[in-house]
């Protein structure tokens, strides 16, 4: 009785269509270009922390922290971020947005001079209450290395008083 056995190289094999279609979506393949924040778990297949897998929402996520900080909270880094907290009361005056724009356009031009701002907008909504307001800051920027359309990031920050 003679046995015939065929060995098998485990590189040699493809895959086999309906293994394919189940082993993965599109999204899953990319590649990630940073953390997102605020920090979300990733999952098992995904890596330990969710990650953003374009440049171009790698840069949002980043602009939005650079305007979110203020000077001397990022360690090591003392002048990071745009500072605008202490002028939320300020804001909505053209005193106020001056000073916001400027904060902006130097923090943008040290930490991330590929961005190209185009617009910037301060307005105050009393609406929930009379003795908090929402200060919101909406700026429209385009990042032209990466050819993607123009993008708008609005922060809130809220007032007492």
């Amino acid at each position: 009785m003679n046995q015939v056995s065929k060995k098998y190289d485990f590189n040699s094999v493809g895959i086999v269509e309906e293994d394919r279609s189940s082993k993965s979506t599109p999204d899953d393949s990319l590649t990630p270009f940073g953390i997102k924040t605020p920090l979300e778990l990733g999952g098992l297949e995904k890596g330990i922390f969710k990650m953003s897998t374009s440049p171009a929402l790698q840069v949002h996520d980043n602009f939005r922290n650079l305007l979110l900080t203020n000077h001397g909270e990022r360690l090591g880094f003392y002048d990071f971020g745009a500072s605008l907290e202490e002028l939320t009361h300020e804001l909505g005056s053209e005193d106020g947005d001056v000073k916001a724009i400027n904060r902006i356009r130097t923090a943008v031009s040290k930490y991330m001079p590929y961005i190209t701002l185009k617009t910037f907008e301060a307005y105050t909504d009393h609406k929930e209450n009379e003795h908090v307001a929402k200060v919101k800051i909406r700026v429209v920027y385009t990042v032209p290395a990466l050819g993607a359309p123009e993008k708008a990031m609005e922060i809130t920050m809220f007032v007492t008083g």
